[in-house]
């Protein structure tokens, strides 16, 4: 059973920083689609942010310029840098993953990233950025 652990979830001032990580275990597939997804009070979760397995990177559009994301393959580690916080971006935050790209290109070509399409979810972290 694939396993995704998220840490590094806080609170923090407007303008600062923070780093997720999630570590995934069990996952045997060669190709990949992970991400981030988050939800914020009252809202929908949105997918935010998916790498895959040949690196292609992609955002939506509220994230772009002030979010990265990465993957470790070594240390099997996903990343979510996160830059100049607003109070818009308070949410718990979502680590998954997925054996099937669908979900990534969605993301890239701007078409919603539907949560129910991910394969594997992780329980999430609380990011609370206060002005």
């Amino acid at each position: 059973q694939v396993q995704l652990q998220e840490s590094g979830g806080g609170s923090v001032q407007s303008g600062g920083s923070l780093r997720l990580s999630c570590v995934v275990s069990r996952y045997t597939s060669s190709s990949y689609c992970m991400g981030w997804f988050r939800q914020g009070p009252g809202q929908e979760r949105e997918g935010i942010a998916g790498i895959e397995d040949n690196g292609v990177t992609s955002y939506v559009d509220s994230v772009k310029g002030r979010f990265t994301i990465s993957y470790d393959n070594v240390k099997k580690t996903l990343y979510l840098e996160m830059n100049s916080l607003s109070s818009d971006d308070t949410a718990m935050y979502y680590c998954t993953a997925d054996p099937v790209r669908v979900g990534c290109r969605n993301l890239e070509y701007g078409v919603k990233w539907r949560p129910s399409s991910v394969s594997y979810w992780g329980r999430g972290t609380q990011v609370t950025v206060s002005s």
